[in-house]
């Protein structure tokens, strides 16, 4: 492959620009990937809207799928690259490393490093993993950042076997949190969302009850909208898992006395650790197959027509729109 095309993000409000580069040498370490289908992150729209910072020009898209050049195999692989050798990396912090590589959000200065292009290159430090065929790319692609995310949420809450669990927000975190909640025992999945079509989806993905707003005291409670404006009620020995706010957003009141009293454990998650997106594939290979999550991307685009595709996904708003270099 001497060749690749790719859509370079210029700045906030610009569209997505094709080009043409000359694909370079691989480094030790690094492996090649024909890219066959990415689909479009909240924080990709955050970033074009210019809610989010992000270097330019860059090659966004980092929830991907692809075929390893040298083996063959269908594979996906972590959002981040870490180095496994500094501080952060040996107490588990691997997606906080301090030499931290993210796809889909670097300066695009030689090999190609997110998911919107023909080809991507993944550096030593990554967690790649091989891909079930029967799995499709519309289920695989957002496992290596929503799935691997909910994943991490509910490993750092704990088990959910015979416990009463919320979600706030039915975003595709939400719908995924919900799903992997009910696959992991929950005796109840209440899901808070302001949008009734998606209270209705949520019903498909584990939800016992859902709540246009307020919801009952729980047991554990997941924070995927970014827009909570208080608390949930939480029972004696409750958890509280943030992981929606990836940007600004005003500061929640906490009672000091009532955290105490009420021995409540207040945590945020940001990306995942390897093992997360393994426990993602896994999920999705086995109990999350009863859920219908290839219907959460309604429509895939060529490369060729990428600009077309975020049109759709911010006007339409569905959980995720695909894009197939």
């Amino acid at each position: 492959m001497d060749h690749y095309t790719a859509a370079l993000f210029d700045g906030p409000g610009l569209p997505l620009r094709l080009a043409s580069f000359r694909q370079i040498a691989l480094q030790p370490g690094e492996t090649l990937v024909r890219v066959t289908a990415c689909t479009v992150c909240g924080s990709d729209l955050h970033t074009l809207a210019g809610r989010r910072s992000a270097p330019a020009p860059s090659i966004l898209g980092h929830e991907a799928v692809g075929i390893e050049v040298a083996s063959g195999r269908r594979v996906t692989w972590s959002i981040m690259a870490c180095c496994g050798e500094c501080e952060r990396c040996r107490r588990g912090l691997e997606q906080k490393c301090e030499r931290l590589f993210k796809y889909g959000h670097a300066e695009h200065t030689g090999a190609p490093s997110g998911g919107l292009s023909e080809y991507i290159v993944l550096r030593p430090g990554t967690t790649v993993i091989e891909v079930p065929d029967e799995l499709a790319d519309e289920v695989v692609c957002p496992a290596n950042c929503a799935t691997a995310t909910v994943a991490a949420c509910l490993r750092v809450a704990g088990d959910v076997r015979g416990r009463t669990a919320l979600v706030q927000g039915a975003g595709l975190l939400g719908l995924t949190a919900s799903a992997m909640a009910s696959a992991g025992g929950a005796a109840e999945v209440h899901v808070v969302e302001p949008d009734a079509a998606r209270r209705e989806l949520a019903r498909r993905f584990g939800a016992t009850a859902t709540h246009a707003a307020g919801a009952p005291a729980v047991d554990i409670a997941f924070e995927f909208s970014g827009r909570s404006e208080a608390m949930p009620a939480l029972r004696v020995g409750g958890v509280w898992i943030l992981a929606g706010a990836v940007f600004s957003v005003p500061p929640l009141s906490i009672d000091p006395e009532a955290m105490v009293r009420g021995l409540w454990r207040i945590e945020g998650v940001h990306n995942y650790r390897p093992q997360d997106l393994s426990a993602a594939l896994a999920f999705l290979a086995g109990p999350g197959r009863r859920f219908p999550f290839a219907e959460l991307v309604p429509r895939s685009f060529p490369l060729a027509e990428v600009n077309a595709a975020l049109a759709f996904a911010a006007a339409e708003r569905p959980p995720r729109v695909m894009i197939r270099p």
